[in-house]
């Protein structure tokens, strides 16, 4: 590791603090976090095994469903793993190259998370608004450009990150990075060099990725309530509310903690520092956990499969 007037050019490992001021007691909040890990792993893959093997549920939105919980498969598994030897078995240490790919993974996860979101809301849009046209709109050929161009919205967009760090800066004031995964604004504030053109392109991303998301899916919704209201029928008021709401509640709790936790980090200059890195790792790991809980009690389909798999009796 070279040092050149106090900084330190292109360092080769980084040091992973964990949760600043909070270090006394990782070992305890590692606990909840492996607890919710287990439980995304477990609720995401149940689904993915009920979706695959129900033919009945070969239709968009439950396809949209599979990949989002292979997203929260991957996104948890990025940030679970290491943080866990960080809390647990004090290793700290990671190779610079090996931060910059855990870190554009996940931000690719999350972007392709939101775009997941907005194909889901689209087609709640479609059942609901336009049903007679939603096997024509939604076609196989649809679905598969949509998949497609969300994995590359997510890589394309994300990437520039990746590159500015890796090219631009070249000096850095530490190593310690306060952090317990690799953030991109946490990476970047290291840097002993100009950091306004990362500083933009972060907030760029963010907005072209979650800010175009969060406006399509709160048209789509308003949208969807719009036409509920308007049913002649409370009883196919109450089932096509049923169909969003767990869509809803999932989106909710998606942007909601995204907005606090990048607002927080950017602007909450005058919040501890422990309540920054909470809230960014609550933004990454609560939705991967929640998911699964929230449509397999608000989707019948989902719940009727468990309860199915759960206590169906196997002949002797």
């Amino acid at each position: 590791m070279l040092m050149f007037n106090g900084s330190v050019f292109m360092p080769s490992v980084l040091t992973l603090v964990g949760i600043p001021g909070l270090e006394s007691v990782q070992c305890w909040i590692g606990i909840p976090f492996c607890v919710m890990y287990i439980i995304a792993l477990i609720g995401n893959s149940l689904i993915l095994v009920i979706i695959k093997g129900e033919k009945s549920l070969h239709i968009p939105m439950y396809i949209f469903l599979a990949i989002l919980a292979v997203t929260d498969i991957a996104l948890s598994t990025c940030i679970l793993p290491k943080m866990l030897g960080i809390f647990w078995f004090h290793v700290p240490q990671i190779s610079f190259d090996a931060c910059l790919l855990q870190m554009e993974l996940i931000h690719s996860f999350q972007a392709t998370e939101s775009g997941i979101l907005l194909a889901m809301a689209l087609d709640r849009y479609v059942a609901i608004c336009k049903p007679l046209r939603h096997t024509t709109i939604f076609s196989p050929q649809l679905m598969a450009c949509l998949g497609a161009g969300v994995l590359f919205r997510s890589l394309i967009l994300t990437f520039p990150m990746i590159l500015l760090i890796k090219c631009r800066l070249k000096y850095y004031q530490t190593t310690i990075v306060s952090h317990s995964y690799c953030e991109h604004m946490a990476i970047v504030k290291l840097a002993a060099e100009d950091i306004r053109i990362n500083k933009v392109c972060g907030l760029l991303v963010a907005f072209a990725i979650l800010g175009f998301d969060i406006v399509f899916i709160t048209f789509s919704y308003v949208r969807i309530f719009i036409t509920v209201f308007q049913l002649p029928q409370k009883e196919a008021r109450l089932k096509a509310f049923n169909t969003c709401i767990a869509h809803i509640c999932v989106f909710l709790q998606f942007y909601l903690l995204g907005f606090f936790s990048f607002f927080a980090h950017r602007f909450g200059a005058h919040i501890p520092p422990y309540v920054h890195i909470l809230l960014s790792d609550l933004y990454l790991l609560v939705p991967p956990f929640l998911n699964p809980i929230v449509y397999g009690v608000k989707t019948k389909q989902i719940r009727d499969q468990v309860l199915k798999m759960l206590f169906s009796k196997k002949p002797l």
